[in-house]
């Protein structure tokens, strides 16, 4: 069968049908890891000829992968994230980001929204994020009368603020496939980060003057209750400083500065007695586990992208649209579009391992005026904004599920229409940020020229 297949297909063939016998395989099931694993493997076989190539990409991937220094910033800050999770931050955030929005008309979810992106500036993870926010927040906002399709909505939508406020373990991974700088990266998607707070914000304000009824305001407080409800976010300002202002001013790596970050956090966890031993060993025991996902996808995404290299697939399809009648501005809208699509059946790390060693070769040869070096960063932030819409639309928006899961009287469908505002939010910044590189890229260019 391996040889009917080997006489049949050029092996640019080969590459291009892998994809569909790989999506056909995640679809019954087959975990995306040992699909990418498998297929790259045959592939590659089909390609050499023989077993040697195979043997030699086991021995490879699997040593580069384990040994491979700037992988660590991924365990760091899964664990800063699972002991910020149990040290009772985002409580202290969402009480302060209420005393300073609770009166506004919605404001309480725009304290929520808030509080998310101050969690996520010490957490790096969606899922953390929504999942901490939601235990604190959604009481509150039933208590208040908030419908369950806002609250659902504008907290599934705050989540994502997890992986787009630096720090962001989707955007190590985005440049350690991309060979990309890290802290440039990190660089580059603080304003976009922020601008996404903005307009979610934005979005509640909206949808609380068109549907009255769905969210309500709180008393005034004075301004002394408000400075007094600041207190406690210190910790978090100052991890925040340490870790982020520590990589930008050069202080520290990405990698000691997650370090730092991890010591930060289990240092206030423990100094609030909510971080015991047990609890330790839980957040290891979740950090090795998540850690060990991941690594492995990294291993078969490795595999099966050599594999695609050696169909010269990357290669072929780069000569193709640098050749085609295809202005760069319509491949990369294209490519943005296809995120879109992919991110209602297929999670955001996925379509990243999937892509990313396909479009960045693509992109990195074309024109749009800016140094390549910059494309490549521009483009990131772009894919990290396009996966991040996956986490809030159905039927696989991860952030959705796992806040539902948490309003036990809240109806799926409900939460589904609750997040579309918050879409539409989305690719109004993604329309934007494209149209002008310049709030991506402008950080970076004050702080490295």
């Amino acid at each position: 069968m391996l040889d009917l297949l080997n006489a049949t297909f050029t092996p640019f063939q080969l590459g291009l049908l892998s994809f569909p016998v790989m999506l056909t395989l995640v679809a019954f099931r087959v975990p995306l890891a040992a699909a990418m694993f498998v297929v790259g493997l045959l592939g590659t076989y089909l390609v050499a000829g023989n077993m040697r190539m195979m043997d030699s990409q086991l021995k490879t991937f699997t040593y580069r992968t384990l040994t491979n220094y700037s992988l660590s910033i991924i365990p760091l800050f899964l664990l800063m994230s699972e002991f910020a999770s149990r040290g009772g931050m985002s409580k202290a955030l969402f009480k302060a980001a209420e005393a300073w929005l609770g009166h506004r008309k919605g404001g309480l979810a725009m304290a929520a929204i808030g509080a998310s992106a101050g969690f996520g500036a010490i957490c790096g993870s969606s899922l953390a994020t929504a999942s901490s926010m939601g235990r604190v927040a959604l009481p509150e906002l039933d208590r208040a009368g908030y419908s369950g399709a806002l609250a659902t909505g504008a907290l599934a939508a705050g989540g994502t603020l997890g992986i787009l406020i630096p720090p962001s373990v989707v955007l190590v991974i985005f440049a350690i496939l991309a060979e990309e700088n890290i802290e440039r990266l990190f660089t580059a998607a603080l304003i976009p980060g922020l601008l996404a707070m903005l307009g979610y914000m934005i979005t509640v304000a909206i949808y609380t003057r068109l549907v009255p009824d769905w969210g309500h305001s709180l008393p005034r407080l004075t301004y002394r209750d408000r400075l007094r409800a600041l207190v406690p976010v210190w910790p978090v300002v100052l991890i925040f400083g340490l870790v982020i202002g520590g990589i930008y001013s050069g202080a520290f790596s990405p990698t000691s500065a997650a370090a730092v970050g991890v010591a930060g956090t289990a240092i206030v966890a423990m100094g609030k007695k909510a971080l015991p031993l047990q609890g330790v060993k839980d957040a290891l025991l979740s950090t090795a586990q998540t850690s060990g996902m991941i690594f492995f996808i990294i291993l078969a995404a490795g595999v099966f992208n050599s594999f695609l290299s050696s169909a010269l697939v990357p290669q072929t399809l780069a000569a193709f649209f640098i050749e085609s009648d295809f202005s760069p501005w319509t491949i990369l809208i294209g490519m943005l579009l296809l995120y879109l699509v992919l991110g209602t059946v297929m999670d955001s790390l996925a379509m990243i391992f999937l892509t990313v060693p396909i479009f960045v070769p693509i992109i990195a040869q074309l024109d749009f005026g800016i140094p390549t070096s910059e494309v490549i960063i521009w483009f990131g932030i772009l894919v990290l904004m396009s996966a991040e819409i996956g986490l809030i639309t159905p039927p696989v928006g991860m952030n959705l599920f796992v806040i539902n899961a948490l309003a036990k009287d809240v109806s799926i469908g409900k939460t589904y229409r609750g997040a579309l505002p918050f879409v539409v939010s989305d690719i109004v910044r993604i329309t934007l940020l494209v149209a002008f590189p310049g709030i991506t890229l402008g950080l970076g260019r004050l702080l490295y020229g």
